[in-house]
């Protein structure tokens, strides 16, 4: 090449990389434009999408490597014929390594999912933990290549959102873009997972953002659609889920059984719910009873799952097989029922164990399980005027995922885009409307806001409910050379009563004490020894509530923007 064509092309490279750089750096001192971001909502979909690509093909790589079979969709039929020791040794080694992860790379030795990442959204400008949040990943991945029972949603979302995180620092976003990119992430890693590019745009605004702002919707789209792009790149434009049966309702006469089956299907929610949240309480129990070593938790949890899967192979992994056969009505109402029931326990052993995973992919199984027992019930009662059993799983399917979710709509949609049957859409709206209509009044919500209410994390009430957490006292405290501060003398007979708050609580336990009528509340410094406590200031009651209604704003604006 010539030396003048050669120079040509540096500067030109030169030219582009300064430009790239100058880009750089004034998204960061003014935030990205509208159409600046709808590229960086691409790129972030992309890298999300295949984030989810490379974690699924993961989870299948370790069940083909360790189970020996070459279709993981049929990997219980393939487990029946394993030895015995080898369905008990698998999760028990599995289990011991997420531990081992956990321990090393946690703080609490708890995978992170789908709970940290709307904590994240609601409390943290989008940001979430992405040390914890990579270990998170790869200890469900082992988790579900072992045996686990669970699902690859929940790691999936938050390792997506460990992606827009670090896009988030990079560019110094605020609140309000780091959201966005956030449900841009997990939107594209929901459809790349899935293969359902509605439902994960409607995913991350329904669950994670938990508003449909207009200003969020075109990027999420956008990022959604890079993420389903990726999937069929890779898989085609298939379904997860292809039904052989025809689906046909009698709409008039069988409506009441459907609503009858998301009440069912609500009860049976809660109780997968509920479950969950009773195992992970003994556990803990146990734990401090026993000195268990945190690490060694996974490791009996996999064992007990090792235990049940030598007499019930379904458990192990996301169940997709024997979702496929309840939806299908390929199984007996004695076998749906205890399937459903031995799900239901293997899933709450896996959550309780800290071994990770989410749990859609689990109401799925329950939920079509459900579906067909109901279906064969009523059917056989009424034969008359029923229509397709598999039209009950598949409504029994939406109907309990929904209720875990706290999401009918994203769930419907799922529903639909998993299975491609677009022609029984009323069935499983009615089912689904039903179902968490009643589980929400039974949880806080959903499993997700569940799990938060449980560490005193109060998302479920709205943002009037965990607005005043987000503010320290010493960032709204006047302190004693302030204009307006308030009396020294005053502040030390206050304390000298008992009436302060430290400086590093939050609003939240600070308003309490205005409930007394007082104007203001000394603030002071807490030593860990025996020493006096040092006055920093005083927090006025007009201040706090000034900063609070600020807050309020910010989000009305946001949500309606």
């Amino acid at each position: 090449m010539p030396d003048n064509d050669r120079s040509y092309i540096s500067r030109q490279f030169d030219m582009a990389v300064s430009s790239c750089r100058d880009g750089l750096v004034h998204i960061r001192k003014h935030g990205p434009g509208q159409v600046q971001f709808w590229f960086i909502a691409l790129a972030v979909g992309i890298a999300a999408g295949f984030a989810a690509l490379f974690f699924r093909k993961g989870v299948n790589s370790l069940q083909t490597f360790l189970y020996g079979t070459e279709d993981v969709r049929l990997l219980h039929s393939f487990a029946q014929s394993l030895p015995w020791y080898m369905i008990l040794i698998i999760p028990i080694c599995g289990g011991l390594v997420v531990g081992l992860i956990l321990h090393n790379f946690t703080r609490d030795a708890r995978a992170r999912s789908v709970a940290d990442v709307i904590h994240g959204a609601a409390m943290h400008d989008g940001r979430v933990e992405t040390r914890a949040g990579l270990a998170s990943a790869l200890a469900s991945m082992i988790t579900l290549g072992t045996g686990g029972s669970s699902g690859r949603e929940g790691p999936v979302v938050h390792l997506a959102a460990v992606i827009s995180t670090w896009v988030n620092r990079r560019m110094h976003a605020d609140g309000i873009t780091g959201r966005d990119l956030l449900g841009c992430a997990v939107a594209a890693a929901v459809s790349a997972s899935f293969n359902a590019p509605i439902a994960g745009a409607l995913f991350a605004l329904e669950v994670v953002l938990r508003h449909f702002a207009v200003h969020a919707f075109a990027p999420i789209v956008i990022a959604s659609a890079a993420g389903t792009v990726i999937n069929r790149l890779e898989f085609g434009g298939v379904t997860e889920f292809t039904l052989t049966t025809v689906n046909d309702v009698q709409f008039y006469q069988e409506m009441p059984a459907y609503l009858l089956l998301g009440l069912v299907c609500g009860l049976v929610a809660v109780a997968l719910m509920k479950a969950i949240f009773w195992a992970d309480d003994f556990g803990n129990h146990v734990q401090e009873r026993t000195g268990l070593p945190r690490w060694l938790r996974p490791a009996v949890a996999g064992a007990l799952l090792g235990g049940i899967a030598i007499w019930y192979p379904h458990i192990i992994g996301v169940g997709y097989e024997t979702t496929f056969l309840a939806m299908d009505g390929q199984l007996f109402l004695r076998d749906a029922i205890v399937f459903a029931v031995i799900k239901t326990i293997a899933v709450a052993v896996t959550m309780a164990g800290r071994m990770g995973g989410g749990v859609f992919s689990p109401s799925l199984m329950v939920g079509a399980l459900t579906g067909l027992s109901f279906g064969l019930i009523a059917t056989s009662v009424f034969p008359e005027v029923s229509g397709s059993i598999s039209l009950y799983a598949l409504a029994g399917t939406g109907a309990v995922a929904a209720a875990v979710l706290g999401a009918p709509i994203s769930t419907t949609l799922i529903v639909f885009e998993l299975t491609g049957d677009w022609q029984t859409g009323l069935a499983v709206m009615v089912a689904v409307s039903m179902s968490t209509a009643l589980a929400s009044k039974l949880v806080d919500r959903s499993f997700f806001l569940s799990q938060l209410e449980r560490r005193d994390i109060h998302l479920a009430a709205g943002p009037q409910a965990y607005l005043l957490a987000m503010f320290r006292v010493n960032g709204v405290m006047r302190p004693p050379d302030h204009p307006r501060a308030a009396s020294e003398e005053v502040c030390w007979d206050m304390i000298g009563d008992g009436v302060y708050v430290d400086a590093t609580a939050t609003l939240e336990a600070a308003m309490p004490l205005f409930e007394a009528g007082v104007q203001f509340v000394p603030v002071v410094s807490l030593s860990k020894d025996a020493a006096p406590p040092e006055l920093l200031g005083a927090l006025f009651h007009v201040d706090a509530l000034k900063a609070y209604n600020r807050a309020l704003a910010a989000t009305a604006a946001e949500e309606h923007s």
